[in-house]
């Protein structure tokens, strides 16, 4: 059956989060250096409200959230990423893995540490959490550092729940989240996993998206499969076809 997206991040955020001496702690299961971007420094967290059928994440990660990874507070995690990044000497940093947005108070105290130490921050997102906790967007306007990426699964209504096996009004929730970035002044853009949708599809979301804004339309990035052997293994385990993806040594420059 169909799950409630809205309803399974607040049920994931109570396993993931809890509250310490030093505000709201989030699970994280690592902290690393990653290719994408140019060179970027990763915090990834534990706990995710969707269930995609292509998520690149571990599914032992994926499935026990409530037995994987360690809380940190959000001074722990922003020292970690700067102490990475300065090793590296990467000045880009982001939280990934599972969604970032769940824990919105771990979140902001997390921008807040980083905030005036000249890095720049990829908030990669579904965008559910967004869209329905009042003030989200509003909240993350103050860190001028920040540019969120919202992941949309599927061109419309129908990819959102083949591709997540969520209810697929939740598709509206992502675009709304998009709306309320824009409205908010925040600096975004749309991805968009395509590697299941047909051009028609594709053109359609395109023609929604501009309906927010065109520059949303304009700058929509195509996220295509790459090809892990646990993924694969998901793909068939659900029968889900795909037009396009790439081996994880061969995945074009640009996606990168």
């Amino acid at each position: 059956m169909p799950y409630d997206p809205i309803k399974r991040h607040v049920a994931i955020e109570k396993l993931v989060t809890r509250v310490g001496p030093y505000g709201q702690e989030r699970k994280y299961y690592r902290i690393r250096p990653a290719r994408w971007y140019g060179g970027i420094v990763t915090a990834d967290c534990v706990g995710c409200g969707l269930v995609c059928r292509f998520c690149w994440v571990s599914d032992v990660v994926a499935s026990r959230p409530a037995e994987v990874g360690k809380f940190y507070t959000p001074q722990q995690v922003a020292e970690s990423l700067e102490s990475l990044a300065r090793k590296c000497g990467l000045d880009l940093l982001r939280i990934s893995g599972g969604e970032p947005t769940i824990g919105k108070e771990h979140l902001l105290a997390v921008l807040d540490n980083l905030k005036g130490k000249g890095y720049r921050f990829i908030l990669e997102t579904n965008g559910i959490p967004i869209a329905y906790e009042e003030d989200y967007a509003k909240s993350l306007a103050k860190y001028g550092f920040v540019h969120v990426r919202v992941s949309l699964k599927g061109c419309s209504e129908e990819e959102f729940a083949r591709l997540t096996g969520a209810e697929p009004e939740g598709f509206k929730l992502q675009l709304e989240a998009l709306r309320k970035l824009v409205e908010a002044g925040v600096s975004c853009h749309p991805s968009v996993m395509a590697s299941f949708s047909t051009k028609e599809s594709f053109r359609s979301l395109t023609e929604r998206l501009n309906q927010i804004s065109p520059k949303l339309a304009e700058e929509i990035e195509i996220e295509e499969l790459i090809l892990y052997p646990h993924v694969v293994r998901k793909l068939q385990r659900y029968g889900l076809k795909y037009y396009t993806g790439y081996a994880p040594e061969n995945v074009p420059p640009e996606q990168v």
